[in-house]
């Protein structure tokens, strides 16, 4: 089985290294992911200007592309013939927050997972829910023990999915609580929910007095 592994927080993040690691033991992996982090992108198709790929190394020294494209541009690129051998499962993450309710539209972890969907390739995308550490990981010891988890569990269900297929057009957005492997009891499926974003509009000026903005924070509620 040929995997591809992707992300949307770049080739260096260290959720990425952990997923590559954990998925040798389903089958082959190749990394192709953003060379910068793509955050929030959302479903990104590049037309407008042309997509560059280098050579690249993981930590451990394991080869990878890097691409300047989005998430889904990765996911496009290798499924269209940059990579010749053909790709069985497309595993995103490991997206260090949760992705639920209205994530799925911003997430380029999740959206990377519809792109190999639209090609009719199964996708997962897998995250970390950090609970009550505002949805991300935190700490270095936490974080390795929270990756590890999700890790493990990514190459899990990545072998259940090689041996049972997927709906055409389906993926899975698999959220794992951020806590040690023998903390967590087992797989539930769930429907989409909603996700309630307080977001605000922040005014202020730059140096020359021109007025910028930022979305996001906590609005006053």
């Amino acid at each position: 089985m040929h995997l591809l592994v992707t992300n949307d927080d770049g080739v260096n993040a260290p959720g990425l290294l952990a997923l590559t690691q954990a998925l040798r033991s389903v089958g082959r992996v190749t990394v192709m992911a953003p060379d910068k982090n793509w955050s929030a992108s959302g479903h990104v198709k590049t037309m407008h200007k042309p997509l560059r790929v280098r050579e690249t190394r993981l930590a451990y020294g394991s080869p990878a592309f890097a691409s300047d494209g989005a998430p889904s541009d990765c996911v496009a690129l290798a499924l269209l013939g940059f990579i010749p051998e053909p790709i069985d499962i497309v595993v995103a993450g490991i997206n260090p927050y949760a992705n639920i309710g209205h994530d799925v539209t911003y997430s380029g972890t999740v959206t990377a997972a519809m792109e190999a969907a639209i090609c009719k390739v199964p996708g997962i995308a897998v995250s970390v829910d950090g609970g009550e550490n505002g949805g991300k990981v935190r700490g270095a010891g936490d974080e390795a023990a929270a990756y590890s988890a999700a890790a493990e569990w990514a190459a899990r269900i990545a072998a259940e999915v090689g041996k049972r297929g997927l709906p055409p057009y389906t993926i899975l957005n698999v959220n794992v609580p951020a806590l040690p492997v023998e903390k967590i009891k087992g797989v539930q499926v769930t429907r989409q929910g909603l996700r309630v974003y307080r977001d605000e509009l922040v005014r202020r000026l730059d140096p020359r007095g021109v007025p910028y903005y930022w979305i996001g924070g906590e609005a006053p509620t």
